[in-house]
């Protein structure tokens, strides 16, 4: 695939979703979906011409391709696809300024008797997939990351709604906002949502659908806007 990207991008190409919080399906990805999506991701990552990014995510799924790979590669950053090995990451990652993980790769990471010891300055972390607990950001951020909390789907984004952190203070205030059940999905939107019988609708360019898409999952938004998952609805839940 990362062959011919410039193609893809020009033609669009069908993914596969990565059936975390629903069955897998095929879903295609318009030219000017694909587009959009490059511009949100550059802008909600600092991703320019002279970063350095590392896949490590499957490049068969939206998070690999979609989430730094080929807005990387269309404003003429440097990238490197290899596969995902906890031991010998922290050894991949040098000299890199991006990369995107899931929360099952950064426990895992976190569980390596080398992660106490890793500086982790510079590197700006994506991470999405399925839902992030705030031990997993505090962890990253305490070596030194600055972390991306990412909310997005196969089907709009995958950088649609995220929050930033690059500090344990602003880790902590919103924390303590969050609410008893939920994880946090971010403050940035960067789509147009609505809640409709406490369920997420989105639509926007970085859709693949021209009108609202519900996504079933369940959310909340607090007083300051931001927004927290409480977990997914049954197809008639939503309705």
């Amino acid at each position: 695939m990362i062959k011919n990207w410039k193609t893809l991008l020009q033609q669009g190409f069908e993914l596969q979703s990565s059936g975390t919080t629903d069955a897998a399906k095929v879903l295609f990805q318009p030219p000017e979906k694909l587009a959009a999506a490059n511009l949100v991701a550059q802008e909600a990552q600092g991703i320019t011409c002279h970063s350095r990014v590392l896949t490590v995510c499957s490049m068969n799924h939206a998070g690999g391709v979609l989430a730094q790979t080929l807005p990387a590669l269309s404003v003429g950053a440097y990238v490197d696809i290899r596969a995902f090995n906890a031991y010998r990451f922290w050894q991949d990652v040098q000299g890199f300024t991006h990369t995107h993980l899931t929360p099952a790769h950064c426990q895992m990471l976190i569980n390596t008797r080398t992660f106490a010891r890793v500086d982790l300055s510079g590197l700006f972390i994506a991470c999405g997939s399925n839902n992030i607990s705030f031990e997993i950001m505090d962890a990253f951020i305490r070596r030194g990351a600055t972390f991306m909390c990412n909310w997005g789907m196969t089907e709009i984004g995958p950088i649609a709604i995220n929050t930033v952190f690059d500090s344990l203070d602003k880790l902590e205030h919103y924390r303590q906002q969050a609410p008893d059940t939920g994880t946090l999905m971010g403050d940035r939107y960067y789509c147009d949502y609505k809640i409709e019988n406490a369920c997420l609708h989105v639509k926007g360019a970085i859709c693949i659908y021209p009108d609202w898409f519900n996504t079933r999952d369940r959310v909340v938004i607090n007083n300051e806007g931001a927004m927290y998952h409480l977990g997914r609805a049954s197809t008639d839940a939503c309705l």
